[in-house]
């Protein structure tokens, strides 16, 4: 009879557990328009796959147990489309989610075993910040670290074992910064914010008048730090992108991505991407639409498509494989580099070298935005970042030059000597130290006109690819609508290959923000 008892009792603390900071609470989130953490979890994973850990857990703070259901924080291990992965959710509904003793072990100890066991880790990220008055004092201080002396790393460290997601769905401060900072792939949902200090501790500490998305809306994340890599229209377009990015990735980086079916009408516009680039050299033209023509049908997952603009980054698929692309975009600033677009571009080898997903760079650059406010923002220091990484990159990288690609701009984008294992051109392709244009008006340009014409045409002519061709510092020139055709084969190679393309993860310790 004790043990049934107990039985009961055990059964009516998970109960309340359950209940969450209670209906009042849960009441305010829902009027906000957000989701409780429990109700995220349910619409994020598979119907009844969720394994919780930690139930039972409470603060450590004397008469504080029947007010911290969970401390705070939800973890446990799910499945999504099948997937098996760890998520994290913050509760705001439990003193807004803030960081404890308690809840912080459970958080570095979860991460540990999701590390252990090589799983795609998800953290809900709603709240935040320390908690008062557990923090205060150097008891409170200091014991952050009861896990250990090296136990508070978990918090900035990715070593990109698996892939780590973070959404940002509610007003989050503090930990749910450093987990964005740390991530793969962060999205962030309209209406939240993000920063290291909320707009109410500002105004306390230094008199600030911030509010909270003027420090970290969607839109300081998206298109000026470039943190967040996609945003949400709300919590249930959070969950579709989390689930299609999942799909692109492999489950950990000892195995490839899965493959898929390919989908019907791929590569039927082949014959009219000829269409798409402009006769004109100088005209510009949107590079998604030579990307859609080329790629598996409705498989474009962007990263970062509203920072640093005048470079793509993307994951697809090309006959059912994931490929990672890295693309100039003509019709921003014509494709000229920027500071943040050599940032975007850096992190994104990254990911895709940690996770074994082959790399294809499709050119078309002058070269970098330069002057005095691309030297402010360190434009050197970029550039040597960016090649730094490329040097590491050890997943297979197939280069083709479709149009410009002039001076550094072409090392940088994987041209010849920066490393490709293929690299091909359009017969469209221009490969110089300068614009010819350019270099004519340099070298020529005091000259008589008929002169200086004639020459300028000869500087365009020893651009065209045959000359690098014809010496093998290019592996083929290919008809553009054998594009499609060239890196099935491409990729079928590589696939047939020791290994199949699984890289030796260089970059796996890489910073995620620079």
């Amino acid at each position: 009879m004790a043990l049934k008892k107990f039985i009961e009792e055990l059964q009516g603390k998970k109960e309340q557990a359950l209940l969450l900071g209670g209906p009042h609470k849960i009441e305010s989130q829902h009027a906000k328009g957000r989701s409780t953490a429990r109700e995220r979890i349910d619409r994020l994973l598979d119907p009844g796959s969720f394994t919780e850990l930690g139930m039972l857990a409470c603060s450590d703070m004397p008469g504080m147990e029947d007010k911290t259901p969970a401390d705070g924080i939800i973890i446990g291990f799910g499945t999504v489309n099948g997937q098996r992965i760890g998520i994290t959710a913050s509760d705001f509904t439990v003193l807004a989610a803030t960081l404890s003793r308690v809840h912080g072990k459970k958080m570095h100890d979860f991460k540990q075993l999701i590390n252990q066991y090589s799983l795609p880790n998800v953290f809900l990220g709603d709240g935040g910040g320390g908690r008062v008055p557990d923090g205060q004092g150097s008891i409170g201080m200091t014991s952050s670290a009861m896990m250990g002396t090296r136990s508070i790393f978990h918090m900035y460290t990715n070593l990109r074992r698996a892939p780590m997601i973070t959404a940002i769905m509610g007003n989050c401060f503090g930990v749910p910064m450093w987990q964005a900072c740390a991530a793969d792939f962060v999205v962030q949902v309209k209406g939240s914010t993000l920063s290291v200090s909320g707009a109410r501790a500002l105004q306390k500490i230094i008199a600030a008048n911030y509010s909270d998305e003027e420090m970290g809306g969607w839109q300081i994340h998206a298109e000026h730090t470039g943190i967040t890599d996609r945003t949400a229209e709300d919590e249930e377009d959070c969950f579709r992108i989390i689930r299609e990015f999942l799909d692109y990735m492999p489950p950990n980086n000892r195995e490839l991505p899965s493959k898929h079916p390919v989908p019907e009408n791929s590569g039927r516009n082949m014959d009219k991407i000829l269409n798409i680039l402009p006769e004109k050299r100088t005209r510009a033209y949107n590079m998604y639409k030579i990307i859609q023509s080329i790629v598996d049908s409705g498989t474009i997952f962007d990263l970062k498509p509203l920072f640093g603009k005048t470079i793509i980054t993307c994951l697809t698929r090309i006959h059912g494989r994931t490929v990672g692309i890295v693309a100039n975009q003509p019709m921003v600033n014509g494709g000229a580099m920027g500071t943040d677009a050599l940032e975007k571009m850096t992190g994104f080898l990254c990911l895709c070298d940690s996770y074994n997903i082959p790399l294809l760079f499709l050119h078309d650059s002058p070269g970098f935005l330069v002057g005095k406010e691309a030297e402010l923002k360190k434009v050197g220091a970029k550039v040597t970042n960016a090649m730094d990484a490329l040097s590491q990159v050890t997943v297979p990288k197939i280069s083709i030059i479709i149009r410009k690609s002039y001076g550094q701009g072409m090392f940088s984008l994987c041209g010849p000597s920066a490393g490709p294992d293929f690299l091909v051109a359009w017969p469209s392709a221009e490969i110089s130290f300068l614009d010819p244009v350019v270099a004519a008006d340099v070298a020529y340009g005091s000259l008589p006109d008929e002169e200086y014409q004639k020459l300028k045409n000869q500087m365009i002519q020893k651009a065209s690819p045959g000359p690098a061709a014809g010496r093998f510092f290019l592996q083929d020139i290919i008809d553009p609508r054998e594009t499609r055709n060239y890196l099935i084969n491409i990729l079928d190679i590589i696939a047939d290959c020791e290994g199949g393309g699984v890289g030796k993860h260089l970059l796996a310790n890489w910073p995620k923000q620079f």
